[in-house]
């Protein structure tokens, strides 16, 4: 048996409410925070586990996914991804990928944003997928291209955080380019 859901690496799945003590780890490193959104308070043991049952109870709604990101080697929780800024009309939507300190350099966010995109563009049909980086996060703006996503704009001075201004760099990737890149997985 196969699944749209499992790589050679990861397995995309649902988050669990028992997940909570691995996002919590990753949130106390807000040097990951910095790089991908912005630093927030610390979460409560009983916070984080009241976000991850909700979360686990949550349907799907509108294409919008939030999905853990688990090893095949150990299977524990590497981090996780999700779309967002969904525009159907238009055909786009944004993703977002995090993996924990611990976990990364070893191609999970590679694999993980693979297969959210095959699904994103083989079953749901969007046209093109967007990302946002901060223009300081070398090893993001690295990752994007290796991807194959291609360098669209700069929003100069467009986000605070960490006592200053910072530019965001703007990424795009059209279905036809993902598939000529990575090809879709065909049924026989």
């Amino acid at each position: 048996m196969t699944s749209a859901w499992v790589g050679e690496l990861v397995r995309l799945r649902g988050v669990e409410p028992e997940d909570w003590d691995a996002f919590q780890r990753f949130d106390e490193n807000t040097d990951d925070m910095r790089r991908a959104d912005r630093v927030h308070p610390p979460r409560s043991a009983a916070a984080q586990r009241e976000w991850a049952q909700t979360t686990s109870l949550k349907k799907p709604a509108d294409d919008r996914v939030l999905l853990a990101v688990e090893s095949l080697a150990g299977g524990v929780l590497a981090g996780m991804v999700s779309t967002g800024e969904i525009d159907h009309r238009a055909g786009r939507f944004m993703y977002g990928v995090a993996i924990g300190t611990e976990h990364k350099g070893r191609g999970y966010a590679t694999e993980a944003v693979r297969l959210l995109l095959n699904f994103m563009f083989g079953e749901r049909r969007f046209h093109k997928c967007e990302a946002s980086v901060w223009a300081f996060n070398d090893a993001s703006i690295a990752f994007h291209r290796k991807l194959g996503f291609t360098e669209e704009g700069r929003l100069r001075d467009h986000e605070f955080f960490a006592g200053r201004h910072h530019d965001v760099v703007l990424f795009g990737m059209t279905a036809a380019e993902f598939a000529a890149r990575h090809p879709y997985p065909r049924e026989i």
